[in-house]
């Protein structure tokens, strides 16, 4: 039997404080009326039958301070301990307890052990009245009206209860869903941190490098000391863009800064596609306009863009089959990355769809150089991902 919570949760102390209380008042009332009855029935009751009814009264009411905890248990008590006083010929303690212990069981118990004790209930109410010798047929229907009602009003309780419940669950993985998609915006952020960090310290290295060719040569080969200071303003102009950026972007402190090594771009889409090539994802790459140069962080960014997309495909398309598109422009570089596979995201129960920490990272990375992203399905099947970069970004 599965009572109510099972156990895993407590309940508030004015509850129990409550329920103690009605148990209580219910044992109070149903011995006071015994000591009426027998006092009434036989002047000199024996003390076997007074003793035996005074335990009976109280099993009878007392375990309604466990209403809560253990609905079907105390209408089992409630029934039992109810039909024994009933021997006694003392119908009058089957009142207030039996109808609590009915209301309960269908506010705080399963729907099998509620129909069940509402059956009990209804069965031994009619026993009563067989054993009391008093079975005429308006008594009985009033009573197996009013327990009736009282198992539907705790029913209607239950519902509500369930149902709010259900909406504080609701709200809950709504607050764990949010809280979860702002760590990983975090996270993605001190990721690009890093990564834009890489790419003003290569280009810094650039500049040492440049300039020390320029000084060595300035006396002797002016033109290629020319070159060097043309490359190192060129190379300077393009890190301090990116540590403009870099500065909008968290970084964790205490983090290892990282070495100067070249990091992606889009000129290593070749070798990014035969690695997914092995994973089974045929890709077909379409370049459109003329390939230039690109800012560091637009280039390692479109890249990320087209590995994230293609892991996407590989993880949750199924059998599909993708296409990746550069197209550069004047003032700015686009990716697309289309497949016909199955999508890569579900809807929630809300019918919006799940966003997952790759999609979060796309849009963080776009959104640093002021561009657009659009995802989706696509109406013939299958999913896409379109990504606009800003060659001159607006400063943030």
């Amino acid at each position: 039997m599965k009572e109510w919570a099972s156990g895993s949760r407590r309940l508030p102390a004015s509850a129990w404080l409550f329920d103690s209380g009605l148990a209580l008042a219910a044992a109070g009332l149903s011995t006071l009326m015994f000591t009426d009855f027998m006092n009434t029935a036989q002047p000199t009751p024996p003390r076997g039958m007074l003793a035996l009814g005074y335990a009976l009264a109280l099993l009878h009411t007392l375990p309604l301070a466990a209403r809560r905890r253990f609905p079907g248990s105390v209408l089992a008590l409630c029934v039992a301990s109810g039909l024994a006083v009933a021997t006694l010929g003392v119908p009058e303690l089957l009142g207030i307890a039996i109808l609590v212990a009915v209301y309960s069981v269908a506010a705080y118990g399963d729907r099998w052990v509620s129909l069940a004790g509402l059956a009990a209930a209804e069965l031994g109410s009619a026993a009563v009245q067989l054993t009391q010798g008093s079975f005429h047929w308006p008594t009985p229907i009033t009573n197996a009206l009013v327990i009736g009602a009282a198992w539907l009003l705790g029913h209607f309780v239950g519902v509500r209860r369930a149902y709010t419940a259900r909406l504080e669950q609701t709200a809950e993985l709504e607050r764990a869903r949010a809280e979860q998609a702002r760590q990983a915006v975090t996270e993605e952020r001190l990721r690009l941190a890093r990564e834009l960090h890489d790419v003003v310290a290569h280009s810094i290295s650039v500049i040492a490098v440049q300039s020390g060719v320029g000084a060595h040569v300035a006396k002797t080969q002016p033109e290629e000391a020319a070159k060097a200071l043309a490359a190192i303003e060129a190379t300077s102009r393009a890190a301090l863009i990116e540590l403009r950026r870099l500065l909008g972007v968290l970084r964790q402190e205490g983090e290892s800064q990282g070495d100067l090594a070249p990091v992606p771009g889009l000129v290593d889409l070749d070798g990014l596609l035969a690695e997914v090539a092995k994973a089974g994802l045929g890709v077909r790459l379409r370049v459109e306009g003329t390939p230039a140069p690109l800012p560091a962080g637009v280039d390692l960014s479109a890249y990320r863009i087209v590995q994230e997309a293609l892991t996407n495909v590989v993880k949750h398309a199924g059998p599909a089959r993708a296409q990746v598109a550069i197209r550069y422009r004047d003032h700015e570089v686009m990716v697309e990355v289309t497949d016909d596979g199955r999508g890569v995201t579900a809807p929630t129960s809300n019918g919006r769809a799940r966003v997952g920490h790759g999609l979060i990272g796309m849009r963080e990375r776009v959104a640093v150089f002021g561009g657009d992203l659009e995802v989706g399905p696509r109406p013939g099947g299958g999913f896409r991902v379109a990504a606009r970069l800003p060659l001159a970004a607006k400063q943030r």
